[in-house]
C-alpha cells in the first residue's frame, strides 16, 4: 500500500495549527499509511543585512525561528501518536511550500486559511491563496 504524503505548512499561528487538527482527526485515524511533512516556511533576511552576518549565524537564526514555529505542531502530533517529519526552509512561503510539495511527491496539501503574515482582515491569506495557484496537487484549507 503507497503512503499518501501530505504536506501540512506552519507558522505557528492558530489557522496553520487548524490544519494539524484537521489532519489528526479526519486523516490520521483513516489512513495507516499516512507519509506527514511539517513545513515552516522562514523569510530570508534582507540582502543587506545579510552581507554583514555571518552564514552560519543566517542558518542557525532561521533553524531557531522555525523550530519555534514547529513546536506547537509538533506537540499535538506527539500527543495524538502520529508520525510525521518535519523541515525548515527559507524563501517566500507561496513559493517554497508549492516548490516542497512537487520534489517530495505530496498527494496534498493540508494548510490553514490565514497565517501570521502582515496583511490582516482577508477572507482568505495571500499565501494560501498563492499556493492554490502554484501547486498541482489538491490543497484542503482548515479554519
Amino acid at each position: 500500500m503507497k503512503k499518501m504524503r501530505i504536506l501540512v505548512p506552519v507558522d505557528g499561528s492558530e489557522s496553520s495549527l487548524a490544519a494539524v487538527r484537521f489532519v489528526i482527526a479526519k486523516l490520521a485515524p483513516a489512513d495507516a499509511a499516512l507519509d506527514l511533512h511539517l513545513l515552516t516556511v522562514q523569510p530570508p533576511l534582507p540582502f543587506a543585512a545579510s552581507t554583514f552576518i555571518d552564514a552560519g549565524v543566517v542558518r542557525g537564526y532561521h533553524k531557531e525561528e522555525g523550530e519555534k514555529d514547529l513546536a506547537a505542531a509538533r506537540k499535538l502530533l506527539d500527543e495524538a501518536g502520529v508520525a510525521y517529519s518535519s523541515h525548515t526552509a527559507v524563501g517566500d512561503p507561496a513559493d517554497t511550500i508549492a516548490t516542497y510539495a512537487d520534489q517530495n511527491t505530496c498527494d496534498s496539501i493540508v494548510m490553514g486559511t490565514r497565517g501570521l503574515g502582515r496583511v490582516s482582515g482577508l477572507l482568505l491569506g495571500s499565501v494560501a491563496t498563492k499556493v492554490l495557484h502554484l501547486t498541482k496537487v489538491p490543497v484542503t484549507l482548515a479554519k
